[in-house]
């Protein structure tokens, strides 16, 4: 098995802090640890899990679009397998480390050209 679960959904806005309160006030999540990936954003969690990930861009007052969805993750068990298969099918991916070292991260697209990342412990 490739994956095992739903990690979370990442959220790019213009609207940080307005998006935070709506997960924290409507749907009863906490801010919780973050690494520091030298952008503004937040980590919100349902107990000791991260549901959603938000990621601010920019100016909250610019009328731009406000938000987008811009990934959804999956945990994966072993981050070998998850290079091999992606290899296998041809996939193109990169992977990226999380600042802490607490996981790596493999993102690849798929036919519909949503970004999908498969996050695993290190």
């Amino acid at each position: 098995m490739v994956v095992s679960k739903l990690d979370h959904i990442n959220i790019t806005t213009t609207k940080l802090e307005e998006t935070k309160d709506f997960f924290l006030n409507v749907l009863g999540l906490k801010v919780g640890y973050r690494p520091d990936f030298g952008f503004p954003g937040y980590w919100l969690y349902s107990g000791d899990q991260d549901l959603v990930h938000l990621v601010g861009t920019g100016d909250e007052k610019s009328g731009s679009q406000s938000s987008s969805l811009d990934h959804f993750a999956f945990q994966g068990d072993d981050y070998d397998t998850v290079i091999a298969t992606l290899k296998q099918h041809e996939i193109e991916f990169l992977e990226f480390a999380a600042p802490d070292g607490s996981r790596k991260q493999v993102f690849f697209r798929d036919p519909n050209d949503v970004t999908i990342e498969i996050g695993c412990p290190t």
